[in-house]
Formats: structure tokens, C-alpha cells, sequence
């Protein structure tokens, strides 16, 4: 299929000027760029584009009507929660995502939020900062407990291509791995119930996605049943955990520690309560678990891949 104009709607969600884009630039003989594009700019942005490319740029019914040509929308992301599938689909538009680009980023991510939490040297490091070793009784500081991960159980919840890459990584470092079941499903092969994993888990790691039955998954009720040294790590998608419960959780010492890397709203705003100053033994980074330099550049390749074979028509990572 001859393809002429392709728009990258918010490139600067990918790129800081660090990526080769000539994979997708010799695609095409027109191409577009756009560091962001805003709901009032995206009908025109779209009108004469045969290609679209879009990480977190909403889609919806009434853009894709506005947009006649458009005869592929390539999302720079594994989620399309953005894109009104069934509207594409009524209006002849083939939606593709992008998949498994990011798995060595997120699993090193997700096991750097791991150990800075049982070893608490992020802590640590505050303190430092502070002056409190340089007023030290003795050479070393270690009043707040310093874990090791040898021996420790680990539960995966969500056991796809990131689930299975942290848990292979993890049994390096000595941990045991439960692998959850869905939660009130009944446990197939080396599955664990839900439930159980819960209880024993010292570490848990979420790596499935949002869904009607995942939202608010871990909220206080299951938190409450984690051991209390415990702690919950989250780089999956925000709205898995609910924020509220794990603020008052970790300010009532119900579990151990948090490590989350996504929230249900971001950018958050000002008065997000995991952004409230006097939670303990919170990690919260910017959703950039994925956002390795080598990640973004295999997204890149992987968005000129589907680009290439949509021409061809053997189309892959098909979603609608």
C-alpha cells in the first residue's frame, strides 16, 4: 500500500534529541514532527495523514472522523487505551502497538526499586546528606534494618514477558519466586493462589495490565494481608494500586515499602497524595522505568517494523 504522509504526534514523549529517527524518517516521503500535540491541534494535524504515530495522544471517534486519509495509527506503546479501537475499526483504520521493547529496562527498573528498599540505602543516602553519619557513635550507620534478598519470596503478579524476565533475574539474586494466579481464579500448573502469594510474598512486583479486573487490585483490604515487612512494587500501570490505601498503608506501617513507577494520573497534580511529603519508605519515580536510551531506540525500530509491513501488507502487532 503507497503511503505518503506519516505525523509523529508527541515525539518529545519518546525522544530527547538522543534517537537515530532515520528508520522512520526514509519510510515516507513527508513526515511530520511534533513534540506534543494538543486536543484543539490534533484534527489538523491529522487532516492529510496517511500514518499516525501516537504514544499518549487521545484518538477518539470524533478525531479519527476527521481524519480521512488516515489509514494506520502505529502506537508508540504496548497500551491503547488512547485509541477508540472500534472507531477505527468502523472508519477502515488498522491500530498497531508496539511490544516487549522495553523488557531489560523495566526488569533492571523494577529490581534497582527492589534493593533500594531492602537495603534502604536510598535512605541512607538522605541521611548522610543530613549530617546523622558525620554525628555517628561509631564508623558504620545502620539503625534502620538493612535486608538481604537471598531467601526472601518474591510474588510476581502478572506473569507475561516482564513478569517472567524479573522473576528469571531475581532467582540470580537468591529470591524464591511465587507466580500468582488471578485473583478468585484457581491456580494452574507452578501458579500460586492470589491470595497466598499475598500472604507469604516479602516482595511483590505487579507486571500485568490495567484492567476492569485489576483496577484497585491492591488496595487496602490486600494490603492489610501482606506481611508487614513487606513491600509492593508497581511498574506496571498506574490505577493497579490504589494510591489513597497506599499512602495511609505505609503511614501506619501496614507494609514495609513502596517502589511506584506509575500513577493514575500524570502528570500528577500538586496534590496527589503519594506526592504528600511525610509518606515513609515511598520510592516514586517518573514513569520512566522504560525510558532507557537503548529502549527508546528499539521502540523507534520497532514503529518503522510496523510501518514497513503495514506497506506490505502483512501487517504485525495488530490490535484492531
Amino acid at each position: 500500500m503507497l503511503l505518503n504522509r506519516g505525523v509523529f504526534l508527541d515525539l518529545g514523549s519518546v525522544d530527547n534529541d538522543d534517537l537515530d529517527l532515520r528508520p522512520l524518517s526514509r519510510l515516507l516521503p513527508d513526515w511530520q514532527w511534533h513534540e506534543q500535540t494538543s486536543p484543539s491541534e490534533r484534527a489538523a494535524r491529522l487532516a492529510q495523514a496517511d500514518v499516525a504515530v501516537s504514544n499518549k495522544v487521545v484518538l477518539d471517534r470524533n478525531t479519527l472522523q476527521a481524519a480521512p486519509n488516515l489509514k494506520l495509527i502505529a502506537v508508540a506503546a504496548t497500551g491503547t487505551n488512547n485509541i477508540d479501537l472500534e472507531a477505527a475499526r468502523e472508519h477502515g483504520i488498522m491500530v498497531c502497538n508496539s511490544r516487549d521493547y522495553a523488557t531489560e529496562a523495566v526488569t533492571q527498573h523494577t529490581l534497582a526499586l527492589i534493593l533500594n528498599l531492602i537495603t534502604g540505602q536510598v535512605f541512607y543516602r538522605d541521611r548522610v546528606q543530613a549530617g546523622d553519619w558525620g554525628r555517628a557513635r561509631h564508623f558504620s550507620l545502620f539503625d534502620r534494618p538493612i535486608r538481604q534478598l537471598s531467601g526472601l519470596n518474591l510474588g510476581i503478579i502478572g506473569h507475561g514477558v516482564l513478569g517472567k524476565s524479573v522473576a528469571e533475574r531475581a532467582r540470580c539474586l537468591g529470591l524464591n519466586i511465587l507466580v500468582s494466579e488471578r485473583k478468585g481464579h484457581k491456580p494452574r500448573g507452578d501458579h500460586h493462589a492470589f491470595d497466598d502469594v499475598v500472604a507469604h510474598a516479602d516482595v511483590i512486583s505487579i507486571h500485568c495490565p490495567l484492567t476492569e479486573e485489576t483496577r484497585g487490585l491492591f488496595d487496602r483490604r490486600v494490603m492489610q494481608r501482606m506481611k508487614p515487612g513487606a513491600v509492593l512494587i508497581n511498574t506496571a500501570r498506574g490505577g493497579i494500586v490504589d494510591e489513597v490505601d497506599l499512602a495511609a498503608c505505609l503511614r501506619a506501617g501496614v507494609i514495609g515499602g513502596a517502589g511506584i513507577d506509575v500513577l493514575s494520573v500524570e502528570p500528577p497534580p500538586s496534590d496527589h497524595p503519594l506526592l504528600a511529603t511525610d509518606i515513609p519508605n515511598l520510592i516514586l519515580t517518573p514513569h520512566n522505568a522504560w525510558a532507557t536510551r537503548s529502549a527508546r531506540q528499539a521502540l523507534v525500530m520497532q514503529l518503522a517494523k510496523i510501518i514497513h509491513a503495514f506497506e506490505r501488507d502483512q501487517p504485525i502487532n495488530r490490535v484492531a
